[in-house]
């Protein structure tokens, strides 16, 4: 940030933009832009690395309900240093913080700078490369929505994770183990569990050669797991609620096979059985800073850390969001910023 007799200049740089709907590799374009000085409640950054993620997809593609009119500017979490802080924003020039872009004002993190919503960021704990901390806030602020803030599982209890090899899927994994949960872990291939397996997760279930209901009441000795951890939906969680006990809840959270979990509801009500919706951004500013304290404190404690998958570099973006289109590989995905 340069100044001019004290006054504040805008920043320029390159950032990854879209100013049409459609596939990445043709609508992503490499703009030079301007940061103007940040509003109050917000940080400007240095980019180091940028957490990528199926949601980046789909605002480009215009099938993302939060990016609904261009230009769209992906890129939903970063870490980097702080180059100017707003008003209100308790946070100095200089610190390393990992958080969330204003991504669905077009203002995303796949650029040399982001702005970064305070209340929505963390001092990087040194225990977290710049892979890890980029790829920390979402996976790890929705398992925390869902597994604590929501349904807050306990020691003893059995999580299943649908979609396990994911970013919140692998986050769900962490925090449930890190709390003595018991986790079964429910995936596509043997490539995506032997991750899960290494990730920490007790037992595994491949959907495309088993059934998970029945594969899940196997596992408990036919009495079902407490907790259903479903950012996925689809057939493959209408299979999985057969083997949630009676009593048990399902944390309802995405769409990633395309549709919500169709739950027959007679189903539901004889077996008292909890649908809770979760939704990471939808809490309080006080409640949101106790999620951020829990989550950071488990960082630095080295409980939590993400499960890192491939990295890319800067000029790769359009290529990496047009690969997530064939399948999400496992582990968190990032990109580095070349110059950070």
């Amino acid at each position: 940030m340069s100044t001019v007799d004290g006054a504040e200049m805008a920043t320029e740089g390159r950032s990854w933009r879209a100013h049409e709907f459609g596939d990445p590799q043709d609508v992503l374009k490499l703009e030079n832009v301007t940061w103007e000085p940040p509003t109050p409640d917000r940080l400007l950054v240095r980019v180091a690395a940028c957490g990528v993620g199926l949601p980046d997809l789909l605002m480009v593609q215009g099938r993302y309900p939060l990016t609904r009119t261009p230009p769209i500017q992906p890129g939903q979490e970063v870490v980097g240093v702080v180059v100017e802080a707003g008003a209100d924003a308790h946070f100095r020039v200089g610190d390393r913080v990992m958080g969330l872009t204003p991504f669905p004002e077009g203002h995303g993190g796949f650029g040399d700078h982001a702005y970064v919503r305070a209340s929505k960021a963390l001092l990087a704990p040194s225990t977290l490369s710049d892979a890890e901390a980029a790829g920390f806030m979402i996976g790890f602020r929705t398992a925390h929505a869902a597994l604590i803030s929501r349904l807050t599982v306990h020691a003893g209890q059995t999580v299943a994770v649908l979609g396990a090899s994911g970013s919140s899927g692998l986050a769900a994994i962490a925090l449930a183990k890190a709390v003595g949960a018991r986790v079964i872990a429910v995936g596509s291939s043997v490539e995506k569990l032997t991750y899960c397996a290494e990730a920490g997760a007790d037992d595994c279930i491949n959907h495309r050669t088993s059934d998970v209901g029945d594969e899940l009441l196997a596992l408990t000795g036919g009495i079902g797991v407490d907790i259903l951890f479903d950012p996925v939906g689809g057939a493959v969680a209408v299979q999985a609620i057969k083997g949630v006990r009676s009593r048990g809840s399902v944390a309802v959270i995405g769409f990633a096979s395309g549709s919500w979990i169709d739950a027959a509801m007679d189903d539901v009500v004889l077996r008292n059985l909890a649908l809770v919706g979760v939704f990471a951004g939808g809490f309080s500013v006080e409640e949101d800073a106790e999620m951020n304290r829990t989550l950071l404190e488990m960082a630095e404690q080295g409980r939590i850390r993400p499960a890192l998958g491939s990295s890319y570099a800067f000029a790769e973006v359009p290529d990496v969001l047009h690969r997530l289109e064939q399948g999400i590989p496992p582990g968190k995905i990032t990109v580095h910023v070349d110059g950070s």
